[in-house]
């Protein structure tokens, strides 16, 4: 217990710090966004005047497809960093609320969307689906979007070289997000998986852009910062992924859901 709740505090601390960067350097973020909402509108909702509830809303990006997908619907914006909920655009219709999600200070069955993407990597399944099963309507439906094993794992392998520490935090695989899903009570409308990149003609400035969104490692915690020959050793392990356009790439693995709270039978 004590060592998830310092995780957390890491991971919190991280995207507070991020949050004035954040939006310069979140292009795959959108990316990603744009894919959750094509699938979203193919699996939307019957009422469009509903509550929704976006899960780690970070600056807000996600809250302009959900307005995309429901006009009439009036949102919840959470999100575990102040920081971030401080960037948010002021909007009628749109609530703030700082808070963990895996324990959402909402009432049973009281939203009929979910919306989350990128947030619920950070999270534990077994104890992130049930609270969102829980604040659902029965029939309700979540869209969510959340990164897999092979994220990242061109530095992964880089560090390989450099030392034995864990610098890429580890990300559950589609199967367990599934199994825990429907363990919680959803059912599965649709289940996909993509890779989207980020990309730049340096390590540094990929590095840079990582810890801008606030997704930098988070491993076996704090460490010494590499030496110059481990940085040297660092690039030329990364050097072996540049692609043909002359960049290198980080791989998000990303995986897309939707997600129903079926209605009483």
């Amino acid at each position: 217990m004590a060592e998830r709740s310092e995780a957390k505090r890491a991971i919190r601390a991280a995207f507070e710090g991020a949050a004035p960067s954040y939006d310069e350097a979140a292009s795959v973020q959108r990316e990603i966004c744009r894919h959750l909402s094509l699938m979203a509108h193919s699996h939307g909702l019957i009422d469009q005047r509903g509550l929704l509830l976006d899960v780690g809303c970070g600056t807000g990006f996600g809250l302009e497809c959900l307005a995309a997908l429901a006009p009439g619907a009036e949102r919840i914006a959470l999100d575990f960093a102040h920081a971030m909920l401080r960037r948010l655009a002021v909007a009628p219709d749109t609530y703030p609320l700082c808070a963990d999600l895996e324990a959402i200070p909402l009432s049973d069955g009281c939203v009929d969307g979910v919306w989350s993407s990128l947030a619920l990597q950070w999270s534990t399944p077994d104890r992130a689906f049930p609270e969102l099963v829980r604040v659902l309507k029965p029939g309700g439906r979540a869209w969510l979007a959340s990164l897999g094993p092979q994220t990242f794992h061109e530095l992964r392998s880089a560090f390989e070289a450099v030392d034995q520490a864990r610098h890429v935090i580890d990300f559950h695989a589609p199967e367990s997000w599934a199994q825990c899903a429907i363990s919680a009570g959803f059912e599965i409308r649709a289940l996909e998986r993509r890779e989207c990149f980020a990309w730049s003609a340096t390590l540094r400035g990929l590095l840079r852009d990582i810890r801008a969104i606030g997704a930098h490692s988070l491993g076996d915690g704090p460490r010494k910062p590499l030496n110059r020959q481990q940085w040297r050793q660092l690039e030329a392990a990364y050097e072996a992924c540049r692609r043909g356009n002359g960049l290198l790439p980080a791989t998000y693995d990303v995986i897309l859901a939707v997600l129903e709270r079926p209605k009483p039978r």
